[in-house]
């Protein structure tokens, strides 16, 4: 079974709704699957093993991911961002690839690579007669993503049809989509949460547009023009969204939901976005591109109580990843593999239908029961809420005691001069690692080093205080909000 098959649900169940883009113009499911079988005819006629895509996010996305899917080959996003080097490196094991790209990204693989421009595949992919398709079995690759490299060499991840339809029938109702809803993707399309995003919705039926490049006014221009009911975003771009409006709140009365997550988001920040969007919902989604996609979900429920509650304990679920969608088992487990009491921190393990552990040319990262080691660090609460404090690695050893960088930048970040803030170790003979804080002020912003050590000193233990603080203009982040800090520490250890 192919995850072509929501495409033709969608199509039988109600082909006449509008699919992709306005609803003055744009493309009705019924349209998409047509277009869909004479692009996997097009794939087919070519002898193609992979359909690469190297552009920015938009229609052609999803024609591209269920044509692919119906010519029987897996569809493989690339990060447009990235050098002419890694280009070349991550396509060097993808065997005999179409390359479906803009005309800007061309230069990527010129000399290289035969490329198929995306104006040239919406042409070959105009209705005509109906194809088939070919016959897919459930464990053949449907998705190949690569990881974002933020703490080691991208790894190619392999999803197969039966990891992507586990997502989708287990987390969304078919057809549930009201007639008018549309939402607002802004993600990028080498993210699972593109992936994730155009399956889901064609399952809903619900309408979707597409904005390629992320401008904050511009954001909210579209939400209001076209009536958006629903919009993903990361971290950073609803921060920009926020500080956009200042302290007016948006005028977006169609806009029930707003769903987060491929990074952490700052409190302060998503404080101030409940103030900015007060009839919307909030949901923050945590998962993997190994997990395709979503694992757990805090809801606009838990969000608003959150909010308005005086109990210490409901506030601070504004930090958690929420509780685990229908189909998916957790496990926090200690340095033994034992698994860890609430309150108690340690590695994240998931199973589930959905969960692929699988890279290229790797094999299956599952253990013999079917967990799958996250790398990330998180605790449980007595409510089974789940509070992720940042990847494995990153992790600080000082003087024996495992830090996590989280906890200390929570506590930074509600500091009035404190507009970003990143953790880091930092190599020393006696402590093992120093702590040190590379912080971005708010502008105009004065406060000292020693102000601020003093402030975390108040509300942490002394041993998570910061050794160091280094001024920043800036911190680097990948384009759906990750941190790179391997970067910062590299810089560091170099002395810039």
């Amino acid at each position: 079974m192919s995850i072509a098959l929501i495409l033709e649900m969608a199509s039988s169940g109600f082909g006449d709704r509008i699919a992709l883009g306005s609803t003055d113009g744009g493309i009705t499911f019924a349209e998409l699957a047509a277009r869909a079988q004479a692009g996997a005819q097009f794939i087919t006629a070519d002898q193609t093993q992979h359909v690469v895509f190297i552009g920015r996010n938009g229609p052609v996305f999803p024609l591209l991911l269920f044509s692919a899917a119906l010519a029987g080959v897996p569809f493989v996003p690339l990060n447009y961002r990235l050098t002419r080097d890694a280009v070349l490196d991550l396509l060097d094991g993808i065997e005999k690839p179409m390359l479906v790209i803009e005309p800007e990204y061309v230069p990527l693989v010129s000399g290289t690579y035969q490329t198929v421009s995306v104006a040239e595949f919406l042409s070959a992919s105009s209705p005509g007669e109906r194809f088939e398709g070919a016959e897919v079995l459930d464990d053949s690759p449907a998705v190949l993503l690569f990881t974002s490299g933020t703490t080691a060499r991208p790894k190619t991840v392999v999803l197969r049809h039966a990891n992507l339809l586990a997502y989708v029938f287990s987390t969304a109702d078919f057809g549930s989509a009201e007639v008018n809803d549309a939402t607002l993707v802004a993600v990028p399309p080498y993210h699972i949460a593109a992936v994730g995003s155009a399956l889901s919705n064609a399952y809903v039926g619900r309408r979707v547009v597409y904005l390629p490049d992320f401008d904050a006014p511009l954001w909210l221009d579209i939400v209001r023009r076209e009536r958006v009911t629903s919009a993903m975003v990361v971290p950073t771009m609803l921060v920009r969204i926020v500080d956009a409006l200042g302290d007016d709140p948006a005028d977006v009365p169609d806009l029930r939901l707003i769903s987060y997550g491929g990074a952490r988001m700052p409190r302060p920040a998503l404080m101030k976005a409940l103030r900015s969007f007060p009839t919307a919902g909030f949901c923050n989604a945590y998962g993997l591109t190994e997990t395709s996609s979503t694992l757990t979900l805090l809801g606009p429920e838990d969000h608003r109580t959150a909010l308005e509650s005086a109990d210490p304990r409901h506030r601070e679920r504004l930090g958690s990843a929420g509780r685990p969608v229908p189909g998916v088992e957790i496990q926090v487990r200690d340095e033994d593999g034992a698994v860890a009491p609430a309150g108690v921190a340690g590695d994240l393990y998931v199973r589930g239908a959905q969960v692929s552990g699988e890279y290229l040319g790797q094999g299956s990262a599952l253990d013999a029961d079917g967990w799958f080691n996250t790398r990330d660090r998180a605790r449980l609460d007595d409510d089974g809420y789940l509070y992720v404090e940042g990847r494995a690695d990153d992790t600080i050893i000082r003087a024996g005691e495992n830090i996590a960088p989280a906890e200390i930048e929570d506590v930074l970040r509600e500091h009035r001069a404190v507009k970003d803030v990143a953790i880091v170790g930092k190599p020393d003979e006696e402590w093992g690692e120093r702590i040190v804080a590379v912080v971005v002020r708010e502008p105009d912003a004065k406060v000292t080093a020693d102000e601020l050590r003093a402030y975390a000193r108040e509300r942490l233990r002394g041993s998570r205080t910061p050794d160091e603080v280094v001024w920043r203009g800036e911190l680097p982040h990948t384009a759906t909000g990750k941190l790179l800090r391997r970067e910062l520490a590299a810089e560091l250890l170099d002395g810039t």
